[in-house]
């Protein structure tokens, strides 16, 4: 089984990424055949800072190496190391109803959260269906709020299929639920774009300061507590045994326990869990060269897989050419 995911180098990782998806990605890696990818072209519709760029594509590899990503079983690469990806998106375009697009909510939002409405931004579904479609990917697993893109990428596949012959696998979403109900320090969705982001690997005082000023409601120490409406808590039970979570769950509903005994317990397992993950990854800062070789490795793995599908493309929509290509 084919499993393809990408992740935007738009910021530094946060909890939400690990747990939305890094987390239920790696867990992949037992029993599929991964091909998980550094969005950088779908970071330039926020990113234009190309230094910024490029050492925010590094940390994402870093990143995923260090919280157990295998380059032996999982294909890491960078988005724009396979040129047949743009390629394809163009061509992708030719053949999507402009419907399609003018119905993405995800476009929408971000407008609305104040990002520059570029074209970019409007044909990221295009790009994004071209990314699944060009290795033949079977299962997509994707956050609630992308189900859609997912759906447009299913109609995009049927109708360059029907129109031209059969070439993509028409891929299959797999929901990770978890990613609707991980807050971030302010209660709402944890995001960069909210600046209420906890980092993955952020440490000492600053990981400190954002934990400890989680907002939370003005409930006195006595009072009973809604645990699944305290952001503390939220995030608590992603770190800790069903054991630990069902303990605070009833010290919440009986009161008599304040927010900061949450959030510092809530310091402690964050400190816990990742201290290993830390550790590879302050040893791969060290060994830049081995995380280029698997970026590398892995774009000739990705371009090995797109280069056939491309040529079938290009056959059945009249566009040879007289070259080899990359």
């Amino acid at each position: 089984m084919r499993v393809l995911s990408g992740i935007q180098p738009s910021g530094r990782l946060h909890l939400g990424n690990y747990f939305g998806a890094m987390k239920p990605q790696l867990a992949l890696q037992k029993d599929s055949e991964p091909l998980y990818f550094i969005a950088s072209y779908h970071a330039l519709t926020t990113v234009h800072d190309p230094h910024q760029l490029r050492a925010l594509t590094v940390d994402v590899a870093m990143d995923y190496l260090a919280l157990g990503l295998d380059p032996e079983v999982t294909t890491l690469f960078r988005q724009q190391d396979v040129p047949q990806v743009t390629e394809l998106a163009w061509i992708l375009s030719c053949v999507t109803p402009m419907g399609f697009l003018e119905r993405a909510v995800s476009y929408k939002d971000k407008v609305a959260q104040g990002l520059f409405p570029n074209h970019g931004l409007f044909a990221y579904p295009v790009l994004q269906a071209a990314d699944i479609l060009i290795y033949l990917s079977e299962v997509v697993p994707v956050g609630q709020d992308q189900r859609q893109h997912i759906e447009i990428t299913r109609d995009i596949a049927n109708k360059f299929n029907q129109e031209f012959g059969e070439v993509f696998v028409v891929p299959e979403s797999r929901i990770i639920e978890s990613t609707a109900i991980i807050p971030g320090t302010d209660g709402r969705k944890m995001s960069k774009s909210y600046g209420n982001e906890i980092g993955i690997f952020e440490e000492g005082t600053t990981l400190r300061n954002k934990v400890m000023g989680i907002v939370t409601d003005s409930s006195g120490i006595d009072e009973p507590k809604d645990p699944h409406s305290s952001t503390p808590f939220l995030l608590l039970r992603m770190l800790a045994s069903a054991e630990e979570t069902a303990e605070w769950e009833r010290r919440y509903v009986e009161g008599g326990m304040g927010f900061g005994e949450v959030k510092k317990r809530l310091l402690e397992l964050i400190q816990e869990t990742l201290a290993p993950a830390r550790e590879k990854r302050r040893e791969l800062e060290r060994d830049p060269g081995y995380v280029e070789d698997v970026l590398t490795e892995g774009g000739k793995r990705a371009r090995s897989i797109a280069r056939p599908v491309m040529e079938r493309v290009r056959e059945l929509t009249g566009l040879p050419i007289s070259y080899k290509p990359v």
